[in-house]
């Protein structure tokens, strides 16, 4: 997959958010309409010493609901930990992994806040701007914003807001499961992450191309060779 390079990676905290504040701007929300079929789920951990970063990309097929191709990479760990900024420390091992895919992908699920950012630039959307495809953040967990719980049923959602503005989606993928914290990255809105997040949640709580990254990027920590 060729990837065109977007920007050089700053090493200060500073530099980051002011890169942040530069491309937020170039985020476009808007609806998926094309067909989606390989969805390619991101995901990433760290070595023991936590020197190095380690990504991992899964193709998943959503028509016949298996994996096609699976790919990882490994990078120095250059950024220190910075809540709001993580992309700055583990995107340059996910664009290695994703580099290595023979063909790009319909879409793009990271493990990660999209829209759902104080400067609406997480990981979801900066990967979704180097790569020019439709990007979810499909997050475990809440970065900023207020909700209301959405009811128990798979399927139920409500909106996540900061300043008055929607940033994402609290979404229900499984019945009486803990919700996931959904939001556009680039080439998506609100309604479009939903649909494709609930269409790859098959099984679990998590979309099967993040699991499966997951997954992956755990097994490879245990056994770099």
């Amino acid at each position: 997959m060729r990837i065109t390079p977007l920007h050089a990676w700053p090493r200060s905290v500073a530099a980051a958010i002011a890169l942040q504040q530069r491309l937020a701007p170039r985020v476009r929300l808007r609806p998926v309409t094309e067909r989606i079929r390989l969805f390619a789920g991101v995901d990433v951990a760290f070595s023991a010493d936590g020197t190095r970063v380690i990504a991992g990309v899964v193709v998943w097929d959503a028509g016949t609901q298996t994996v096609v191709e699976q790919r990882t990479a490994a990078a120095p760990c250059r950024f220190p930990y910075v809540p709001g900024l993580l992309s700055f420390r583990e995107l340059p091992a996910a664009l290695a992994a994703l580099r290595k895919l023979r063909a790009p992908p319909d879409a793009v699920l990271c493990d990660a806040q999209g829209f759902a950012h104080p400067r609406r630039c997480g990981l979801a959307c900066h990967l979704g701007l180097w790569l020019n495809l439709p990007t979810v953040g499909c997050a475990k967990s809440r970065l900023c914003g207020t909700f209301d719980e959405p009811s128990p049923q798979r399927g139920s959602a409500s909106p996540l807001m900061l300043g008055g503005e929607q940033i994402g989606v609290v979404l229900r993928t499984r019945d009486h499961v803990k919700p996931l914290f959904v939001s556009p990255g680039h080439l998506c809105d609100h309604d479009s992450a939903c649909r494709l997040t609930l269409r790859a949640a098959t099984r679990f709580r998590l979309p099967e191309p993040t699991r499966l990254a997951h997954q992956l990027v755990n097994r490879e920590r245990c056994d770099p060779r």
